[in-house]
């Protein structure tokens, strides 16, 4: 009959259709696998602000102080300048509330005192010019007294010198007349006169030698009070100088102490301005930190926290260590916001429904404590705008898109744990070893 077995042998409807799905199956898992796929890894993050001053801060206290009162209560709105809180001094020496005013009081009085001393530091410039003066006069005085005191000696010089010939002249005579007196030619009374005559020549020739000796003493106090002249009006001069330096001295350390003050002063007024809390700019007050009133705080601690107004909304990722060398800057990561709904297929971006799109701007170069990098990413400016109602610290999903590779390879890949094959940067334009800058590099102003 030329019929074999399997056609003899009557088979189940069951086992026909389940061989029509495995071979469908099999097609279908080869179309599959012969598909593009984009690699990818996934890193979990938070909603930040791009600008590093849109973002939540806290307000420290400049001054220690205690809390008086609050002029603003969280949830507020607030522009740049408003106050927020005002503060007491707790230190002793800052309580008394003229403390501005009497250092200006101080400040002035020094003022005034160095002022005093530049008067005393002229007055004395012109006594020493007015000693210059004097010694020059002085020393004129001197010298013609000692050229009179000279030319005096002289004169008695020559008087001596007649006198002595009057004396012998007078003494002859009196001989003469002594001889005529015992010849009896000459009366007594001739003879007496001729004597009388020879001691008034005497007595007058001692007196000359008497005032020559004091006109030689005279000559010698003039010279030597011409030789002492100078110095003595140098040394009246240098204790003027010396004086003046003084006061000179006293005044550059009063305007020394002037400028101290007048810092102090400053100090005590901008200290005054800090125990009032101002905000630092638009925003909205957050959470009180030291709330209670009396309650006294540091130097530098945080009293309360500022959110901003608006912001340029960024994310900030956080990568293991295995998956940074596939980071690149520009490189495209899709997100998935906490709140907002979305369906993201990983093999197939663009399938996806509900995710919005960003680029990598700034990657660090130091590990967290935690052992991961932190990759900033803002929003593209073709993409899907990101959502308004983002706040600072919203938590986020990224998905960073990696080279396009078949399904068969993926599932290869991971069978075998192998990492993602390297981002190819060329095909964006952007070199390995290129250097991107944000700005051009400027000199530092000294």
């Amino acid at each position: 009959m030329e019929l074999s077995a399997l056609n003899q042998v009557d088979m189940p409807s069951g086992q026909k259709l389940l061989r029509r799905w495995l071979l469908v199956f099999i097609v279908l898992s080869l179309i599959i696998l012969l598909m593009p796929w984009t690699q990818n890894f996934r890193a979990k993050g938070n909603v930040t602000a791009y600008d590093a001053s849109d973002r939540p801060q806290n307000i420290q206290a400049t001054i220690p102080g205690r809390i008086e009162r609050w002029f603003l209560f969280e949830g507020d709105t607030v522009k740049r300048g408003d106050t927020i809180a005002r503060m007491s001094e707790i230190k002793s020496e800052y309580f008394d509330p003229k403390l501005v005013e009497r250092t200006g009081e101080m400040r002035n009085a020094k003022i005034n005192s160095a002022e005093g001393y530049l008067e005393k530091a002229s007055a004395l410039e012109r006594q020493i010019g007015t000693l210059g003066l004097e010694l020059d006069n002085k020393l004129k005085q001197a010298r013609n007294k000692y050229k009179q005191s000279l030319l005096y000696v002289t004169t008695l010089e020559a008087d001596l010198v007649q006198q002595l010939k009057q004396v012998e002249i007078a003494a002859y005579q009196e001989r003469r007349a002594d001889t005529l007196f015992q010849k009896g030619l000459k009366s007594l009374t001739y003879r007496e006169a001729k004597v009388l005559k020879t001691q008034e020549a005497r007595a007058k020739l001692t007196s000359i030698e008497n005032k020559l000796d004091q006109a030689k003493t005279d000559v010698d106090q003039a010279q030597l009070m011409l030789e002492v002249t100078e110095p003595t009006y140098q040394g009246k001069i240098a204790k003027a100088e010396s004086d003046r330096q003084s006061a000179l001295t006293a005044y550059y350390g009063s305007i020394g102490d002037v400028a101290k003050l007048e810092s102090t002063e400053t100090n005590y007024l901008m200290r005054r301005n800090f125990g009032y809390i101002l905000s630092p700019q638009d925003g909205v007050i957050g959470k009180i930190l030291t709330p209670g009133i009396g309650e006294t705080v540091k130097e530098g601690e945080s009293i309360v926290t500022i959110l901003p107004r608006t912001f340029r909304a960024a994310v900030e990722i956080y990568v293991d260590p295995f998956n940074l060398p596939l980071v690149k800057l520009d490189q495209e990561v899709r997100f998935l916001f906490d709140g907002w709904p979305a369906v993201f297929f990983s093999g197939w971006p663009g399938l996806s429904y509900g995710t919005f799109s960003g680029k990598v701007v700034a990657i660090d170069n130091t590990i967290d404590a935690k052992g991961r990098y932190r990759v900033l990413v803002s929003p593209t400016e073709d993409g899907r705008s990101w959502p308004s109602a983002l706040r600072p610290g919203s938590g986020a999903e990224g998905v960073a898109l990696l080279g396009r590779v078949p399904v068969w390879y993926e599932v290869w890949r991971q069978l075998n744990a192998f990492p993602p094959d390297y981002y190819n940067s060329k095909e964006k334009g952007v070199k390995d070893d290129e250097v991107k800058l944000k700005a051009p590099a400027k000199g530092v102003v000294k």
